[in-house]
């Protein structure tokens, strides 16, 4: 089925691509006669001009699809060829504004390296602002179409903003070979179960952390809805976090060696940076949830009747019980 599809494909898009270039021609070559009625010279001048605006359209594409020039990337760093590379990264990465040695004229591996060191702080403190966004997003909109889409946008743009931070010129395909790159390396892009649990483990980590404890007392009746929008908020930023730090090493790559290890180097720095995350929102989330309650129980209780003369001794009690209980829940406010 593949076998046959794909020449379909190609005959297809090459027969459009036809008949869309002899109607265009076909149109041009009708306004120039037309406009040769009123002027001798006047078709000449359009299709001149009509050729001058499909050649800037093709470099300009040209411009923006032109896969920028890369080198090979070398085994490691004693390796011959990363003398280059490093020249190469050094012209394209912009000097970071702490760099001690921004304006230097020999930009070596070292300078390189010091460079990387000043940028990734950049990415990772990008990284955890998008993914504390994510938790409050996954925490209150999960399984909501606005919840999904709020946070890809999200990802996307935080993969842009540190493609952006490593380089000085972007380019449209470059972006598109990170992104897809990054994808590939996420948990379940290719659904591999035997990495599961090596995903999970942090989310469950943090589920049972200090923090969240002291935050659900034993017998709270929130616990239930609060670990539900906990677990929902920490998979995002965690995912998140994923992103981010996978996108910073893939930009960061110096040699063969630090492509093996982007895996299992994102997955620990993504862990420690969720619980950093957790540690800062846990209290906002329970603070929210617990007003939100509060709020809504004493506006129901607002709603019960008063007693009345003609009211039994049933409506009394449950209206001074109401009543009580929330007078109970102003004070706790």
């Amino acid at each position: 089925m593949k076998k046959k599809t794909i020449p379909f494909l190609l005959a297809f898009l090459v027969a459009a691509l036809l008949l869309t270039a002899v109607f265009t021609f076909n149109q041009l070559n009708t306004a120039a006669n037309l406009l040769s009625t009123l002027h001798p010279y006047a078709g000449a001048a359009f299709l001149m001009l009509a050729a001058a605006s499909f050649l800037a359209l093709f470099f300009s594409a040209y411009q923006l699809f032109r896969m920028p020039r890369q080198p090979s990337l070398p085994e490691n760093d004693s390796s011959g060829a990363m003398e280059e590379y490093a020249r190469h990264s050094a012209e394209r990465m912009p000097a970071h504004p702490m760099h001690p040695e921004t304006n230097a004229e020999q930009k070596d591996l070292r300078w390189v390296k010091t460079n990387l060191k000043f940028l990734e702080v950049d990415a990772l403190a990008s990284t955890k602002e998008i993914a504390t966004k994510n938790f409050f997003v996954g925490a209150f909109a999960q399984n909501t179409s606005y919840g999904t889409t709020t946070s890809t946008l999200n990802m996307l743009k935080l993969t842009w903003r540190i493609y952006s931070l490593h380089h000085k010129e972007q380019n449209l395909r470059e972006f598109s070979s990170v992104l897809l790159g990054a994808y590939r390396l996420m948990p379940l892009s290719d659904f591999r179960k035997e990495e599961i649990p090596t995903h999970i483990k942090p989310i469950i980590q943090s589920a049972f952390s200090n923090t969240l404890s002291s935050l659900l007392p034993a017998g709270n009746l929130l616990a239930p809805l609060f670990l539900n929008l906990f677990m929902a908020g920490a998979t995002n930023a965690y995912l998140t976090c994923l992103v981010g730090i996978i996108t910073a090493h893939r930009c960061q790559m110096l040699s063969e060696e630090d492509h093996r290890e982007i895996v299992q180097q994102s997955t620990f720095e993504a862990a420690f940076m969720l619980k950093e995350i957790v540690r800062e929102c846990n209290p906002v989330l329970s603070v929210t949830i617990s007003n939100a309650v509060k709020k809504a129980g004493i506006e129901s209780l607002d709603t019960v009747t008063p007693p009345s003369a003609g009211s039994g001794i049933a409506q009394d009690i449950v209206s001074h019980l109401a009543s009580s209980i929330k007078h109970i829940m102003k004070e706790s406010s």
